[in-house]
């Protein structure tokens, strides 16, 4: 068996409907997701699923039927947000991103665990760690108990023409979110006081130019 798979991989969303859930506040870049395997008509698919239950969206044939042989082989398999974009065409235009994609043995579930905990960690700040690792590095993940992190990088994708990169990283106020789902309500209360703060001064501003 494998000891350790890792890449990022492009996702779609099912529509721009669906694509609702990939904006809000349950789906925050550096995010920790389950990946679902399905079969329909011998197609395989592979879907990311939040900590909520929602779909946010799926991989392609080719990939998913990798993951399905991982899975098979008796890897537990993770996708970690890195990004959502969105492209104009073909139109009415589409939600997509990439996520890191990451396969261990279950025979070192601590390591690597703690190894995505930190790869996490990075890419939610905007930090792309390179996940396609060799022998030796994979050592160093097990070795240091999951401690160890790669220092090379992996870039964002090529802006083209009609496509806006959403969300790299996590701001302010996906911190606040955070730190209310981890039960802080304090951070929580905050976050829908400045949400509240900013839609007023947006109230004020338009009044005071006559808008309405």
């Amino acid at each position: 068996m494998e000891r350790y798979f890792g890449t990022y991989q492009t996702f779609r969303t099912v529509s721009k409907k669906d694509a609702a859930v990939l904006m809000g506040s349950n789906t925050l870049v550096g995010d920790r997701y389950r990946i679902n395997l399905t079969m329909d008509e011998g197609v395989h698919r592979a879907w990311l699923i939040n900590k909520f239950n929602e779909t946010i969206g799926y991989f392609d044939d080719g990939f998913s039927r990798e993951l399905s042989l991982f899975a098979a082989e008796g890897l537990e398999l993770v996708g970690i947000l890195s990004f959502v974009a969105f492209t104009e065409t073909p139109e009415p235009g589409e939600y997509w991103g990439q996520a890191a994609v990451i396969g261990y043995s279950p025979h070192y579930a601590e390591e690597f665990n703690r190894f995505i905990d930190g790869v996490c960690g990075l890419i939610g700040k905007g930090i792309r760690p390179k996940l396609a690792l060799n022998g030796p590095a994979v050592d160093e993940i097990i070795n240091s108990n999951g401690t160890w992190l790669p220092s090379e990088r992996e870039p964002l994708p090529e802006k083209q023409r009609g496509m806006a990169l959403l969300k790299t990283r996590r701001g302010f106020i996906d911190g606040l979110v955070e730190a209310g789902r981890t039960g802080n309500k304090g951070c929580y209360i905050l976050s829908w006081a400045f949400l509240l703060a900013l839609v007023a001064a947006i109230i004020i501003g338009l009044k005071s130019c006559g808008v309405f």
